[in-house]
């Protein structure tokens, strides 16, 4: 894909956005901030995500001064049962997270956003996600081996728990990895 004639910027940590944009044909350069992700509490699903990533890219001010600079950020989150499911904070939570995953369809919700100095395009994409009833032992195994605390909802698809106990996705794979390739392709060329 030709770069849109941008100085591309991911502002991500996660190495399967990194990945994923890579693997776009997309040249980037990746800057990251520790920036806080908070949201008011009454938002639902697709209104924190799409908070996030705006929050995420207004925090890039002194990139964007420059005319041929865009930022991409992203936020994934897993919603199930009416709440948002972040990433875990230790092996606890993620044993629980994956206790309340198992047997459900939860939704995983990216939003993206997009951001020169002139112009600003945020979106999100649905996936739903069934998984089979996980026993105990396939929880801890996963938990203790793959150690999935920069992950919302405590797994990643690509790993082992995605290979045996995702039944069914409706909607993008990759945004189930935490970036929806097909749709950013598509705003990219438009933007």
């Amino acid at each position: 894909m030709k770069n849109l004639n941008y100085k591309i910027i991911l502002a991500s940590k996660s190495p399967r956005r990194q990945f994923l944009l890579k693997e776009l044909g997309i040249d980037f350069e990746i800057i990251t901030k520790d920036i806080e992700e908070t949201y008011p509490a009454h938002y639902k699903k697709d209104e924190i995500v799409e908070y996030l990533c705006e929050h995420k890219a207004n925090a890039y001010a002194e990139e964007l001064k420059d005319d041929n600079t865009l930022i991409i950020t992203a936020d994934t989150i897993v919603w199930l049962k009416e709440k948002a499911i972040n990433k875990p904070q230790n092996y606890e939570d993620a044993i629980s997270m994956l206790q309340q995953i198992s047997g459900n369809m939860h939704e995983v919700v990216s939003g993206v956003c997009l951001k020169t100095n002139r112009k600003t395009v945020i979106f999100h994409v649905v996936s739903k996600v069934y998984f089979k009833p996980l026993t105990e032992e396939e929880i801890i195994y996963y938990v203790t081996n793959y150690k999935p605390y920069d992950k919302a909802g405590a797994y990643g698809i690509q790993e082992w728990i995605g290979y045996i106990g995702i039944e069914k996705i409706e909607g993008s794979f990759y945004n189930v990895m935490g970036l929806p390739t097909a749709r950013l392709y598509e705003e990219l060329k438009r933007f």
